[in-house]
């Protein structure tokens, strides 16, 4: 299972990359891998300033549709468009083309709370 180190995660199998005052999203190689074949990617929050938590899009995969949860405040300034017409990409590079939305962090603090490499390796791996 790939983990990088040098990225931020959350409880819900995201992954967080921080460049400054935006931060790049994607579900993790663990959460796709659980997922299956992702078929579908929706995000409609494009422009939308959300809370830690909120609900900022869904992944459809074969066997089931989850929701896409904001790891921190922020307000999403892009999604991937390559994933409208090759959803499969997060299965095939989870951490790189595989990304879902960027955003503009609103409070940077946040981002303690946000669980590093060991620690999320600890939670999937038990």
């Amino acid at each position: 299972m790939n983990i990088p180190i040098e990225l931020k995660y959350t409880k819900d199998h995201e992954w967080i990359k921080i460049e400054g005052d935006e931060a790049t999203i994607g579900i993790t190689d663990f959460a796709q891998g659980e997922l299956g074949d992702i078929v579908y990617v929706e995000i409609e929050t494009l422009d939308e300033t959300l809370g830690v938590e909120s609900v900022f899009g869904t992944v459809e995969a074969v066997k089931t549709v989850s929701d896409l949860f904001m790891p921190l405040t922020g307000t999403i300034i892009a999604f991937n468009e390559l994933l409208e017409d090759a959803p499969e990409t997060v299965n095939e590079d989870a951490y790189g083309s595989g990304w879902m939305i960027k955003i503009k962090i609103s409070d940077a603090t946040e981002i303690e709370n946000l669980l590093d490499a060991k620690a999320y390796s600890s939670l999937v791996t038990g």
